[in-house]
């Protein structure tokens, strides 16, 4: 083994635009040979970076044999794991850290000296629940991935505490939390401005139903205005959101900004928003990465009754949780909201940001890795 030993992260999304991927490269990098696979160009600071074609698709699943129920066929059937099987060394790496479940069967198939560590972004098997027919065709394949792979994971990791529990109660696997903080941000709270500026962030899903947000700001007595930073995930319903809103006093819809530049944008507003409706079992169980970012910008939080998000906000005082989730609860949350408020919540923010930022929530990957490489060297 080298001085340092090596380690793969195995990710099939374009790591230098995906922060949770990102964050596993910043954070371990100075301490392994990291070898990075993904979409795109290399990340900064690796030893080297195996990139996949950018026509190749990972998420295409061959339809007749997940209707045989072929999962292994399934698998080895992909354009990417084909790809990547034949160019990625067996018996090379010390450690592959392996990103959501459809990587870690290749993962184990490199045959890590020490072990393969899952991180898992969501409850895969209840990804896209939405759909009838994913849940008929897609799902039983996801059960299939996690019970035959992820649980041959030296360890696993996922996002939030009520994910895990879904993976403990249904597969056995004890996954840590490792949540998408932002990285901290040395800044203090602004001013509240008048009117109090919302603000959200994230992507354009139709099934998002971010006309909950925008409804209820056209709706409310109090003097606030909303702007929403989208990713144009779903150009039409975007479109929609825009034509919808395009002769507004009150809610802009504005394109997106970089990650790096995103709570630097986010610090000149007062309240950032996310009220989703738990139409999936992912989406009930929503920490995403914008509730991080809000908090770096030193912004106070309104959310939902979505319980790992208001749990967080209950417990450092760092905002409101409407009654539910429907436009009309969100109207008597903004109704009632008041500017001394409001800056007594940006000051909470202020107060947790260096708890709850990256720099201290990532170390659950590196004790991982540094507990596999323990167990295996004993």
């Amino acid at each position: 083994m080298s001085a340092r030993p090596r380690l793969l992260i195995l990710s099939f999304s374009d790591i230098r635009s995906d922060a949770r991927v990102l964050r596993q490269v910043r954070l371990l990098r100075d301490d392994y040979e990291l070898t990075t696979c993904g979409y795109g160009e290399a990340p900064e600071g690796v030893a080297a970076h195996v990139r996949i074609p950018d026509e190749l698709v990972h998420w295409h699943k061959d339809r007749l044999l997940l209707l045989q129920r072929r999962y292994a066929a399934v698998y080895r059937s992909n354009a990417v794991v084909a790809h990547l099987g034949e160019r990625l060394p067996r018996d090379h790496f010390d450690i592959v850290l392996a990103d959501d479940a459809d990587t870690v069967p290749l993962a184990l198939s490199l045959r890590p000296r020490l072990g393969v560590h899952a991180d898992l972004h969501e409850y895969a098997p209840r990804q896209n629940e939405e759909s009838r027919r994913w849940r008929w065709f897609v799902a039983p394949y996801y059960r299939w991935l996690v019970r035959t792979f992820v649980t041959r994971a030296a360890s696993v990791s996922t996002v939030g505490a009520g994910l895990a529990a879904e993976y403990r109660r249904e597969f056995g696997v004890e996954a840590r939390v490792v949540v998408n903080a932002a990285p901290f941000r040395d800044a203090e709270p602004g001013a509240v401005a008048d009117p109090v500026r919302l603000v959200h962030s994230g992507l354009a899903r139709r099934n998002r139903q971010l006309e909950v947000m925008t409804e209820a700001v056209e709706r409310t007595t109090a003097d606030v205005t909303l702007d929403l930073y989208l990713m144009p995930n779903d150009p039409a319903y975007l479109d929609e959101l825009k034509e919808r809103t395009a002769g507004s006093a009150r809610v802009t819809v504005r394109d997106p900004v970089p990650h790096d530049e995103l709570a630097t944008t986010l610090a000149a507003y007062d309240v950032g928003v996310f009220v989703l409706p738990p139409l999936t079992f992912n989406y009930r169980w929503t920490l995403p990465n914008k509730f991080f970012d809000f908090v770096q910008a030193r912004l106070g939080i309104l959310v939902g009754p979505s319980p790992e998000m208001a749990g967080l906000v209950r417990e450092h005082g760092l905002g409101a949780v409407t009654d539910g989730f429907a436009t009309e609860d969100l109207v008597r949350a903004l109704d009632r909201l008041d500017r001394e408020e409001v800056a007594a919540w940006k000051r909470a923010s202020h107060a947790v940001a260096s708890e709850l930022s990256a720099e201290e929530q990532v170390q659950g990957w590196a004790r991982a890795l540094e507990e596999i490489a323990a167990r295996r060297q004993d």
